[in-house]
């Protein structure tokens, strides 16, 4: 379905009913709701959620904008005002890669936007390095055969990247007019700058103050993260819990979806009980 937030043209996946789940997805050429979580949504929702996966502003079929000035919190805040505006009330929240980045950075915030009652990080937060892999990624030439490239670097198994049919229909996404723009403005630096973009900042989000129940999700082969990054992360977060997939990239929603299906509704299944009893 499509809203109109603050005057942009806003594209939800939503389904089922029951207590409110937020799915926000990853950054990377082509991504959107469909690509993260199109298989996710049906078994939440089956499962007695009432699931919404929005795409993010400059993403899928939302408008493409990008706030050159703040862009992260330019996203966020339209994020935020999405979810108000499908009125769910308080909700958990998954994200992965920059959704599970954005937000770490927003239950960290002394006011946080978003309002989750419980978070999964999913490869998302700690520092983001700005190395060769983040490279393959970012030299897109808008054909197959560099989505298969992008698809390589995300997963550990080359499953994905070597299935015809997935990487057309990663590509087709990855055609929407705006959207190689708006993915693409996340590499811009100014002449003055040695650093690219958004990438290889120091990570200074506050993982101490976030008040909420957090489930963090790495792959233990993630080439965009650095090792035990996920490790570093949970060590600072006061309600946590951390499971690191073997032989998995930075999609576990995607390179083992059953497993995180299967994590995701046991730590959503326990949180919503215990907010229920409190």
């Amino acid at each position: 379905m499509f809203l109109t937030v603050d005057g942009m043209r806003t594209h939800v996946l939503e389904e089922g009913s029951g207590p409110p789940v937020v799915l926000l997805h990853s950054g990377e050429y082509g991504a959107c709701a469909e690509s993260s979580w199109s298989h996710l949504v049906p078994e939440l929702a089956a499962a007695g959620y009432h699931v919404v996966a929005p795409d993010w502003l400059g993403f899928g079929l939302s408008d493409k904008v990008v706030d050159f000035a703040d862009p992260a919190g330019r996203r966020m805040r339209h994020m935020a005002a999405t979810i108000a505006a499908l009125d769910l009330g308080p909700a958990a929240v998954v994200g992965n890669s920059m959704g599970g980045t954005y937000l770490a950075m927003d239950i960290a915030a002394a006011e946080p936007t978003l309002g989750a009652v419980a978070a999964v990080l999913v490869s998302g937060g700690g520092f983001v390095p700005d190395n060769d892999a983040r490279h393959a990624i970012l030299d897109y030439d808008l054909t197959e055969e560099g989505m298969a490239r992008i698809l390589r670097v995300l997963m550990h198994a080359s499953r994905h990247a070597e299935d015809p049919r997935y990487v057309a229909w990663r590509h087709r996404l990855s055609l929407e007019p705006g959207a190689w723009q708006c993915a693409a403005s996340a590499r811009l630096r100014p002449p003055t700058s040695t650093r690219g973009g958004e990438f290889g900042r120091a990570d200074t989000t506050p993982y101490e103050n976030i008040k909420v129940p957090t489930l963090i999700v790495a792959g233990a082969d993630d080439p965009l993260r650095l090792p035990g990054y996920a490790d570093e992360v949970a060590a600072r977060v006061p309600d946590v819990e951390l499971l690191v997939y073997p032989e998995c990239g930075h999609v576990p929603n995607i390179e083992h979806p059953d497993r995180f299906r299967d994590d995701l509704l046991s730590f959503l299944d326990r949180r919503y009980r215990y907010e229920r009893d409190r």
